[in-house]
């Protein structure tokens, strides 16, 4: 009988070895929950903030501003709540230009504009802050300008779309009002703002008139006014090359928490406004 020929099966090929994980300094990829917690608490040690009163605050607030953007006149605002209760606030007398703003130029009104402390008359536009201050609990502080930028935005009745990062701050918390009711000195343009502006909000582009931003403190307003007229920037100097492509709105809703921390929001203010200020020489 003939020998049975004997079949060898092939062997397996080996499975790669699988790539070795990116490593920087001998450290494994760590998630963004790690390095946001390590950074939040290094701000925490190294961002220190000056101590100053809430008029002192006013004024830095009013020559950052107005190093910032290109002035309306006289039709900016800023106001501060008073510590004497509801219905009071700080705010710049009528007829100086934010960037003479001082601490002694703040005067203190009541729920009908009379001056309470200090000399000089607050700008009559103000009264609609007294509608949102009665609205939302929440604001400490509101800004409003007719900043370039925006007014170039609000001209076309055009809402913002935040389509870059430092614009994510304004996701989901921009309103657009987009009928101007007129020069809002009565209490029915208070009224029509507070409502547009919303529980939720903490900015809103006025259709053709300009911005508002509130805050939680001065500074938060501040730098939202700063961030605001940033992005209408952005948006209008985009919109030649295209439709702008909204930020995915996870990642708006992320970036735009981690940018309105305190910390970063404080740390911006106080840069802005060495800025406003001589420039050390650099003795090298």
């Amino acid at each position: 009988m003939a020998p049975t020929a004997t079949t060898i099966a092939p062997s397996p090929t080996p499975a790669p070895a699988p790539a070795p994980r990116p490593q920087i300094n001998g450290q494994p990829l760590r998630s963004k929950g790690y390095f946001d917690t390590r950074a939040t608490k290094e701000m925490q040690e190294h961002l220190k903030i000056p101590s100053r009163t809430l008029q002192e605050t006013l004024a830095c607030a009013c020559r950052l501003v107005a190093a910032k953007q290109e002035d309306a006149g006289l039709a900016g605002q800023i106001t501060a709540r008073s510590a004497r209760g509801d219905g009071f606030y700080w705010t710049l007398r009528f007829g100086l230009g934010w960037e003479e703003a001082r601490p002694e130029d703040f005067i203190e009104v009541d729920g009908d504009l009379n001056t309470v402390t200090g000399r000089g008359m607050p700008n009559p536009a103000t009264r609609f802050h007294l509608w949102v201050y009665a609205a939302r609990p929440d604001v400490q502080s509101i800004i409003h300008v007719h900043s370039l930028w925006v007014q170039s935005l609000v001209a076309a009745r055009q809402p913002l779309v935040v389509a870059q990062m430092d614009m994510t701050p304004f996701y989901g918390k921009c309103g657009f009002l987009a009928d101007w009711p007129g020069v809002p000195i009565a209490d029915q343009e208070g009224v029509i703002i507070s409502e547009a502006l919303g529980p939720v909000n903490h900015s809103i582009l006025l259709a053709h008139h300009g911005l508002l931003t509130t805050g939680k403190s001065i500074q938060e307003a501040t730098y939202l006014c700063v961030y605001l007229e940033r992005a209408a920037s952005i948006q209008v100097r985009a919109a030649p090359y295209g439709h702008l492509k909204p930020v995915d709105s996870e990642l708006a809703t992320e970036a735009g928490a981690y940018l309105l921390q305190d910390r970063i929001v404080n740390a911006t203010f106080e840069y802005w406004w060495r800025q406003t200020q001589p420039i050390r020489p650099l003795w090298l």
